[in-house]
């Protein structure tokens, strides 16, 4: 049976990534899919290809670094089919460059409006059409959610923020029939590496990690279809995210020395 038939699932960051991954992954199910993103031409591409596997698709382009069309986004969403099933926070932007060398501070803001705030906003302005609906708030955090991460302290800190919102609001909606489930990935092959802010709160333009040493979207996006489908709590997309997890609180100096290695070895002890 297919768990989202029908369903009105919210994705943010639908443009590229594990966003467009999983859209396509969901799309089979028949779900009315509500494509969000900056991008919209990447939308529209999005959407034709969706319905052409058997969903139904409404492009609906947003900034979510902007309150005001986060809740523009769920009304949009709310006057076009009546309600919300699921919100898939996933849109992010990171950083790739040591917090002594960083040149524009305005990346500390930049980072948490849209990978914090943006997610608080549309969960705000959602909340009451998935408590009617008994649905789902899915989050795309990360790794670095819950481990040390040189070089990503902005980003870092923005996925802490995540899983101590998201995991209080969880205790809250005790009851309620709403479930959130965090998603952790490890390193995954997206455009977001490339768009990562330097020093100067400038993009990238190429990510400084082989691709080698990526997971792909859509094995990512299959893992949270499945987690989706069960309410799960937490999914951690790898074997080496699962053992930094335990990692800090068994032997957190030891998680500190690997994750310098890490990312010393990623990008060949460049600054970016």
């Amino acid at each position: 049976m297919a768990v989202f038939k029908d369903k009105v699932i919210i994705v943010t960051g639908a443009s590229e990534g594990i966003g467009r991954a999983l859209c396509l992954a969901l799309a089979g199910q028949g779900p009315r899919l509500v494509l969000s993103a900056r991008n919209e031409p990447r939308l529209e591409s999005l959407k034709a290809e969706v319905e052409s596997k058997g969903a139904r698709a409404l492009a609906a382009p947003a900034d979510v670094s902007d309150e005001a069309q986060c809740k523009g986004l769920i009304e949009r969403t709310v006057e076009e089919w009546g309600g919300i099933d699921v919100l898939v926070n996933n849109v992010g932007i990171a950083m790739w460059t040591n917090f002594e060398d960083i040149r524009d501070t305005s990346i500390f803001d930049s980072i948490m409006r849209v990978n914090f705030f943006g997610s608080v906003w549309c969960a705000y302005y959602a909340l009451p059409h998935l408590k009617k609906s008994r649905g789902r708030i899915v989050c795309v955090s990360s790794m670095a959610g819950f481990s040390s991460a040189p070089t990503h302290t902005a980003y870092a800190a923005s996925k802490h923020a995540m899983f101590g919102f998201f995991d209080s609001l969880r205790v809250e909606l005790y009851g309620a029939g709403v479930t959130v489930t965090m998603v952790a990935p490890d390193f995954i092959l997206t455009e977001i590496h490339k768009r990562a802010l330097d020093r100067h709160g400038r993009p990238l333009g190429d990510s400084p990690v082989p691709e080698s040493k990526y997971t792909s979207a859509e094995k990512c996006a299959a893992m949270m279809v499945r987690a989706m489908e069960r309410r799960q709590r937490l999914l951690i997309t790898s074997r080496r995210a699962k053992l930094a997890r335990w990692a800090k609180l068994i032997a957190p100096w030891l998680l500190d020395r690997v994750a310098a290695k890490i990312m010393h070895d990623a990008t060949g002890g460049k600054t970016f």
